[in-house]
């Protein structure tokens, strides 16, 4: 078993989408439902914020050519460093969905999932946003789309749609993925499978919430390493630092009680054995 420590106080109330990158310095990662950005300097431990000016910022991801693609409840922005520089039309109308989690293709696009503020069973989709700006259905049919990731090779792609307590895998070529099933199911009482990473030796690490940590699986779905934590909603993870072995991780204290997990919405981190890869930028 590995051992994490606390790197941040507890400044999110729904910590999400870690993310590591040396073009901005480190690891940023979102306060989701405040539609902040946050930013870590890991050298003095000072977490700047960034409002996205929506209620929501899904995610984000660095930029190939600088700045980075932020996801927010409807639409897709672009920024740099001095602000936002542009912005979709909403995907749809109305709130009655939001996104939520996603990833960077190895080409450089993105997949992003949503779910529904009502979370009614497969009313959730998955879509493509390209560095044309183009926007693309993939599929559908899901209800709290999550987790996602790619092996080093680019030929599979993990997800997760949390209701479902599992890891799914993909086969992926040509910028779509088919072939959907089971990867790893996880056993009951132990959380819902949330945001993922994947590691150099195609090892996912998945952060449980409700489940009071993360789990490593190999490639060949087999547990090799749990990291438990002071506080139940773990949400995502991502591994940084210099030589990519520190799995940074994040957690809400989402409907939590002021007097509850003292230490929920901090940040955590731990070393690891074996190293992750670094982000794809977004190509656009």
């Amino acid at each position: 078993m590995t051992q994490a420590e606390q790197v941040t106080d507890p400044i999110a109330y729904h910590g999400e989408g870690a993310v590591w990158s040396p073009t901005w310095g480190g690891l940023r990662w979102v306060d989701m439902l405040a539609g902040d950005i946050l930013s870590l300097d890991a050298r003095t431990g000072r977490v700047d914020r960034l409002d996205t000016g929506s209620s929501v910022a899904a995610m984000i991801r660095p930029r190939e050519n600088g700045g980075f693609l932020v996801v927010t409840e409807r639409e897709f922005a672009l920024w740099n460093e001095s602000g936002r520089e542009w912005v979709s039309d909403p995907v749809w109308q109305g709130a009655t969905h939001r996104f939520n989690e996603g990833s960077t293709t190895p080409e450089g696009n993105l997949f992003v999932g949503t779910m529904g503020y009502d979370q009614v069973p497969g009313t959730a989709e998955v879509f493509g946003f390209g560095a044309n700006r183009e926007i693309t259905p993939l599929f559908d049919g899901v209800t709290i789309s999550n987790g996602m990731g790619f092996t080093a090779d680019g030929s599979l792609m993990y997800y997760v749609d949390t209701p479902t307590r599992r890891i799914d895998v993909f086969d992926y070529a040509d910028g779509v993925p088919t072939n959907r099933r089971p990867f790893v199911t996880l056993p009951e009482g132990i959380g819902g499978p949330d945001g993922l990473c994947v590691d150099a030796e195609d090892g996912v690490w998945l952060a449980l919430y409700g489940g009071s940590g993360v789990r490593r699986y190999d490639r060949h779905g087999v547990l090799t390493d749990t990291i438990d934590l002071p506080v139940s909603k773990v949400t995502s993870c991502t591994l940084g630092g210099e030589d990519l072995r520190t799995l940074y991780i994040t957690t809400s204290r989402e409907f939590l009680e002021p007097h509850e997990e003292p230490l929920a919405g901090s940040v955590f981190a731990a070393t690891v054995a074996i190293p992750g890869r670094p982000v794809t930028p977004f190509a656009g």
